[in-house]
């Protein structure tokens, strides 16, 4: 099938209040038109080298997604033009992205992103450090940054039960936030960015209002 009609098909699928992020890592700028005609304007890339390249030369109504980890020494690249970054890990990754927002008079949406897999090589705050930051008089200085919901991803794993469980601590982490957290000025806690192509299925029952899908939509083959 071609990119449109899987677009069509996975966006048949879900729930009005789901967002799709096209994971276009990779992929040739060809390929991300095609998605683009097809009505898909956000794309999730994972290294600032290649996201600010498409960036340059693709349509200006696209809405760039940073999925990748970052190092804080390449937020200034990305800072002029992201619309959000999803794997904040990090309180001096957030103080970066606010010293770089700031140069570019932007407020710059992220996602906290909470380690909720069995996997060491996953990045991600606990809860624990998840509560310091946000209680912290330090994070509530930060003006030019908006916290906009939590990110997680699950275990690589065929045992879906384990899949399961994980995002639904995630979900309850996001809860107790928009509990006991709502109310702080740089936080608008509304996106909870959880599923991938294997998973997302699941990630939706569990309370996700952003997946990222790649290869159900553009195949696995590296162009």
């Amino acid at each position: 099938m071609s990119i449109g009609n899987n677009l069509n098909q996975i966006k048949a699928s879900l729930p009005n209040n789901v967002t799709l992020v096209a994971v276009s890592k990779t992929k040739p700028n060809q390929a991300i038109i095609e998605a683009y005609e097809a009505g898909q304007h956000i794309f999730g890339e994972n290294k600032i080298q290649e996201m600010t390249e498409k960036f340059e030369v693709l349509p200006k109504d696209i809405q760039w997604h940073m999925i990748g980890h970052v190092q804080r020494n390449k937020v200034k690249y990305i800072a002029p033009y992201v619309s959000l970054i999803h794997g904040v890990d990090s309180f001096k990754l957030l103080q970066e992205i606010n010293k770089q927002a700031k140069k570019h008079n932007r407020i710059i949406p992220c996602l906290l992103q909470i380690f909720i897999a069995k996997e060491e090589t996953k990045f991600g705050l606990d809860k624990t450090e998840l509560f310091e930051i946000l209680n912290s008089e330090e994070f509530k200085a930060l003006e030019n940054i908006s916290i906009k919901g939590l990110m997680g991803m699950a275990t690589f794993t065929d045992n879906e039960s384990i899949i399961r469980q994980e995002f639904i601590s995630l979900k309850e982490i996001y809860d107790e936030v928009n509990q006991k957290f709502g109310h702080l000025e740089n936080l608008d806690i509304t996106t909870l960015s959880m599923g991938m192509s294997n998973d997302y299925k699941i990630a939706i029952e569990c309370g996700s209002t952003m997946i990222r899908i790649g290869s159900s939509i553009f195949g696995s083959r590296n162009y």
